[in-house]
């Protein structure tokens, strides 16, 4: 209710409404007709109001008892769009885990060395073009063996650290060549009594 003289009842100043507080008003009532919200005498009813109001106060009245706007059709098919679209960014930025390392089997018998490289002719051949034809070599000392650089352009790294004279290489060692890396592991015997099937 107003008093004369465009003032609230309670004594603060009404502030009067202009068009476009009556277009924003309509375009909600339409909105509203459009999903379904209002009836299509309650939408009618309540534009003659919206037109007719000429305090704020009267426009507020207007939507003030219409429920929470529901969502859109489109909207909805809109946002989970853009839900999926968020999802497969995520999985093609997510970083994928490196495949692991190969094994570099220590060699068993009674040879003294081998050679690894690109090459075809050496002992342990890396298909790598970070490998080079000539990389690195292996040696025995007593039971166990020494890795060797023999003056590769890439390097050879033994856990991380880069070969510069003969080391001994352990079992669980990491061992890059150029940027290919390779486990150590021993070589392992077949356990007596275990049969190779042999295929016909």
């Amino acid at each position: 209710m107003r008093a004369s003289g465009g003032r609230d009842l309670d004594g603060w100043p009404a502030v009067r409404a202009c068009d476009a507080d009556r277009d924003r008003v309509i375009a909600e009532l339409r909105d509203r007709f459009a999903d379904g919200s209002l009836a299509q005498e309650s939408f009618l009813f309540r534009v003659d109001a919206a037109l007719r109001a000429r305090w704020h106060g009267d426009l507020a009245q207007v939507v003030a008892d219409l429920p929470a706007p529901r969502p859109s059709l489109a909207r909805a098919v809109r946002d989970r769009l853009a839900r999926a679209g968020y999802l497969a960014r995520r999985r093609l930025t997510r970083p994928r885990p490196s495949p692991a390392p190969a094994a570099l089997i220590l060699p068993s018998g009674t040879r003294a060395s081998f050679t690894i490289g690109r090459d075809a002719a050496c002992d342990l051949v890396l298909a790598d073009m970070t490998v080079s034809r000539w990389h690195a070599g292996l040696r025995r000392e007593g039971s166990g063996w020494l890795l060797a650089d023999t003056g590769s352009t890439n390097g050879t790294r033994l856990n991380g650290w880069r070969v510069t004279e003969p080391v001994p290489l352990r079992a669980g060692d990491r061992v890059m060549f150029g940027s290919l890396t390779m486990v150590v592991t021993e070589h392992t015997r077949p356990a007596s009594g275990t049969v190779t099937p042999v295929t016909p």
